[in-house]
């Protein structure tokens, strides 16, 4: 009698890097590099290249520096978004980029990243995204939702106010959205199927005119909603 098939093991995440310091593409190489789950395909330096390795190498994961010669990273997103559209984006982000985290939240980003973060963080933020999770720290949230606007009151009064008319399972999942959980970690708090997940992140986008998720989330940050509740 044969011996059974042992499983196969699950194929690492692709991840490509793209940044024009090659000291600090080193150090977050090093670090994806450590986890056996993740792999490495490619490096770039500028956002030209990223999008040439990204379509031949089709990663799952590209982590993008915001500016970068040739095109920045904000330009390599909305490029990556029409020719790349299954490989999740993040940005690497320093705490003076504020500015250029709003603009990036019209681009389709799944997440952003500071450069100076924890290294789990990172690790976790890769996949977070390639599980269609949004990737975004509470400090990058903060720093966002301040600059947006200087009448925070006013913004979370109207945040609040766009999150009333939802279904009580709409503002929950809308919370566990803004908390960073995946679809996966959803279907397990709430104990429904992943397509009812789906569907319901589908007609909150739709209802309240957001292009992802990561926008889903700031609005869930501005509301105060942005929490994960363990009695649901």
């Amino acid at each position: 009698m044969s011996a059974p098939h042992a499983p196969h093991a699950p194929q690492p995440l692709k991840v490509l890097l793209a940044d024009d310091e090659a000291l600090l593409r080193a150090g977050v190489r090093a670090i994806l590099s450590a986890d056996p789950g993740l792999d490495v395909v490619a490096e770039a330096a500028d956002g030209r290249e990223a999008i040439d390795l990204t379509l031949r190498h089709r990663p799952d994961v590209a982590l993008l520096d915001i500016r970068m010669p040739r095109l920045d990273g904000l330009q390599a997103a909305e490029e990556l978004r029409r020719t790349a559209p299954g490989t999740a984006l993040i940005m690497l982000t320093t705490f003076s980029e504020d500015a250029y985290i709003a603009r990036a939240l019209g681009c389709g980003v799944s997440g952003f990243l500071l450069k100076s973060g924890d290294p789990r963080e990172l690790l976790a933020g890769v996949r977070a995204v390639a599980d269609g999770a949004a990737c975004l720290s509470p400090e990058i949230a903060r720093r966002v939702i301040a600059h947006l606007g200087p009448d925070r009151l006013t913004r979370a009064a109207d945040a609040r106010a766009r999150l009333a008319p939802l279904t009580v399972r709409e503002r929950e999942v809308v919370a566990l959205v803004g908390a960073g959980l995946s679809n996966a970690e959803i279907v397990a708090r709430l104990h429904v199927v992943e397509g009812t997940v789906k569907a319901h992140v589908s007609a909150v986008l739709n209802r309240l005119g957001l292009k992802n998720r990561v926008q889903l989330a700031i609005l869930a940050y501005e509301a105060g909603a942005a929490h994960s509740d363990d009695s649901a």
